[in-house]
């Protein structure tokens, strides 16, 4: 049976950090201006995606190239549900986080026995699938018209928002650390480095790829339930494979397999890449400078660059005192 319990002790130092990141992100909205709580209210709905998919490819070795559309497929959901259907918004999504898992599990059933580039290639496919659907159902969806849902609020105040998604991050990223730190994780490790061997020790190799597939892809839905309710109009460019770039550009230059690596490199690719959207696809192009250069000194990101810098200073502090 699949576990995530932790004991106490482990669980001193992730709530140290939780607590000293939501002090940290409380502090915005008392000097910072509504587009600059924008910028980090989107950041927060990356930083939810960039981590799950983490889980998936960076924990796992699962390369999946359809997280953006399940993100997608969960605000959609909600918004078609509460268009056609006048569900409350909460149970619009509650019914698109539980889509996007049931999606996923069904697409993890299907692909996940498949390896490297072959799964890469189907979950593309599915991705691009929802993409020409969104677009193309324009009576249901609207097309790149946009499809009109409510807000969560009653007005479209940024501080709310940002309050939210600050506490929906930190919900979620918590939950994520729990799963990595299980017996699952272990797992999903073991998985990571060598499927085959990990098998012929006894773990269930495609249960685990499964749940955390539909774990990651509910994750996504969730996200992007809530955003679209932010956005108050929902695009196809949601299911765009450049979102997918951007994700995989996030988790790459902060740090393919680490907690903290989606979590560095979330919100300052999202930040940067709103600045230097006047330079239109070129904004993908100086991230891939970016990340060539960073992986030429540092293979593990922004994260292994911070881990570097603590060793260095536990080694400094444990040298002995010349005396």
């Amino acid at each position: 049976m699949i576990g995530v319990a932790l004991s106490f002790g482990d669980w001193r130092r992730p709530a140290a950090i939780v607590t000293g990141a939501a002090v940290l992100l409380a502090l915005p909205p008392f000097f910072a201006g509504g587009f600059t709580l924008h910028l980090l209210t989107t950041g927060l709905y990356y930083t939810i995606l960039a981590a799950s998919w983490n889980l998936l490819a960076g924990f796992t070795g699962q390369f999946s190239l359809a997280h953006h559309a399940f993100a997608a497929i969960g605000a959609y959901t909600s918004g078609l549900l509460i268009r056609y259907y006048g569900v409350p918004i909460w149970v619009g999504i509650v019914s698109g986080v539980a889509m996007a898992a049931l999606l996923g599990f069904a697409l993890g059933r299907m692909v996940l026995s498949m390896r490297a580039i072959y799964l890469a290639i189907a979950t593309w496919a599915f991705a691009e699938t929802i993409h020409i659907l969104l677009t193309a159902a324009y009576p249901i969806t609207r097309g790149e018209l946009g499809l009109n849902v409510p807000p969560l609020f009653r007005n479209l105040d940024p501080t709310a928002y940002y309050v939210l998604f600050v506490a929906l991050t930190l919900v979620c990223v918590t939950i994520m650390y729990a799963i990595v730190r299980s017996r699952i994780g272990y797992f999903m490790r073991a998985i990571r480095d060598d499927d085959l061997r990990a098998e012929s020790l006894g773990v269930d190799t495609t249960r685990v790829k499964v749940f955390v597939f539909t774990v990651a892809s509910a994750f996504a839905g969730l996200a992007g339930a809530f955003y679209g309710h932010y956005l108050v109009v929902l695009s196809p460019q949601m299911a765009d494979f450049n979102e997918m770039a951007k994700l995989i550009i996030m988790v790459v230059l902060g740090g393919l397999g680490t907690v903290l690596g989606p979590l560095m490199g979330a919100a300052p690719v999202q930040i940067l890449t709103t600045y230097l959207q006047k330079y239109g696809e070129w904004d993908l192009v100086i991230f891939a400078v970016v990340v060539i250069a960073l992986m030429r000194t540092h293979v593990g990101g922004i994260a292994a660059f911070i881990y570097a810098g603590l060793d260095r200073v536990r080694a400094r502090n444990k040298q002995p005192v010349s005396t």
